[in-house]
């Protein structure tokens, strides 16, 4: 067996093993499977919009799909002024914020003086049926939200659904 006195030599021997055996990154509008090995760079996210979200914000699958029983990862992009009204979703959830800040509160009444601001790296953990509300009160955000599919949004209030407008 060959040895690597050079660590320089190494790291070039994983790197070409790595292209030999890992599939190739799957195209820009597909999901990665929660059951095999694959990566994607976050510039190769495709963000669209969402018949639930209002306009400016978007959401993009990125492991497993969504809309089946299972795990996901999907990432949320909110454009800057931007507010999801009180809605719960029906699976346990868990947010990590990539980018901006992030305005989380909880209840079933939007509330501007609870809001509490999330920063790039920080954590919110959702019990399903959680009433809640966002807004992109300082600019976008991106979120990336982890959870047990199938998706699911109820507003509290209907009137505030884009579904039915």
């Amino acid at each position: 067996m060959k040895r690597f006195a050079d660590p320089v030599a190494f790291g070039r021997f994983i790197v070409g093993l790595a292209i030999i055996l890992l599939p190739e990154a799957p195209a820009a509008s597909q999901m990665l499977s929660p059951k095999a090995i694959a990566g994607i760079h976050s510039e190769d996210v495709r963000f669209a919009p969402f018949a639930a979200f209002p306009e400016g914000a978007q959401i993009a699958p990125v492991v497993g799909d969504p809309t089946r029983p299972g795990p996901y990862v999907v990432r949320v992009r909110v454009a800057g002024g931007v507010r999801l009204m009180p809605h719960r979703h029906p699976e346990d959830r868990v947010y990590t914020v990539i980018s901006g800040i992030f305005y989380i509160d909880f209840g079933e009444t939007f509330d501007a003086a609870k809001l509490k601001a999330y920063g790039p790296g920080s954590v919110v953990v959702l019990p399903g049926n959680t009433p809640h509300f966002h807004w992109a009160m300082s600019g976008e955000y991106v979120t990336q939200v982890s959870g047990s599919g199938p998706l699911g949004i109820a507003y509290v209030d209907p009137a505030d659904d884009p579904r039915r407008r």
